[in-house]
């Protein structure tokens, strides 16, 4: 049996009093994680840090509204931001049936009032109304990504999309994609610097 991470003292940071429900889905997710296939079975030991606090620090760039992430998988970072963030709404859209049964599963145990789950592909969805901010981790490039995510915003929605250390990279191959979907104010943020022992990097632009 993989040793599972020790809980960084970050966690309660950036969880505060909401940190219950984050430790019952790291253990949900430790427990189950790779047996399901949600995670592979190198990221026990770094579970905390690579997934969940990465995605936990993304929570002070999402606004009162409705939030949509696409590909939520094994709920990151949806379910660790819906935990984190109780005066958002969240809209999980996954097209696997059996991530979909795992996010169900989990917005029960952790009594999560304010997620939904939506299965389905993001280029399929229908939704009743478009969204005020999109999330998306290690989904794909920032070019594919956006024929995916920008047209289930609102305009003037935001998109708020995890990356990794070539976020600037992706920026510039995306130009015509940029153009044809309307998006400005692009900005790569990196986030947790000082906190965290890998920091998270964030495109995050808006729709028009």
């Amino acid at each position: 049996m993989t040793d599972v991470e020790t809980e960084p003292s970050a966690a309660l940071t950036l969880f505060g009093d909401r940190i219950e429900q984050a430790r019952e889905f790291a253990r949900n997710l430790s427990d189950q994680g790779e047996e399901r296939g949600l995670i592979g079975p190198l990221e026990l030991p770094r579970l905390w840090t690579r997934h969940i606090l990465n995605c936990a620090v993304v929570a002070p760039l999402l606004r009162p509204g409705v939030v949509g992430d696409v590909g939520s998988g094994a709920g990151l970072p949806g379910l660790v931001l819906a935990i984190a963030r109780p005066d958002v709404s969240f809209v999980l859209i996954e097209p696997m049936e059996r991530r979909v049964a795992w996010l169900n599963e989990q917005v029960d145990e952790l009594e999560l009032a304010n997620v939904s789950v939506v299965r389905a592909r993001a280029e399929d969805v229908r939704l009743d109304a478009l969204l005020d901010q999109v999330t998306a981790r290690a989904v794909s490039a920032f070019r594919k990504l956006l024929p995916l995510t920008a047209p289930l915003l609102r305009d003037g929605g935001e998109l708020v999309l995890m990356k990794g250390a070539g976020a600037p990279a992706e920026v510039e191959a995306a130009a015509k994609e940029i153009r044809r979907f309307r998006v400005h104010d692009i900005e790569v943020l990196t986030l947790g610097e000082g906190l965290l022992t890998e920091v998270t990097r964030v495109i995050r632009a808006t729709v028009q």
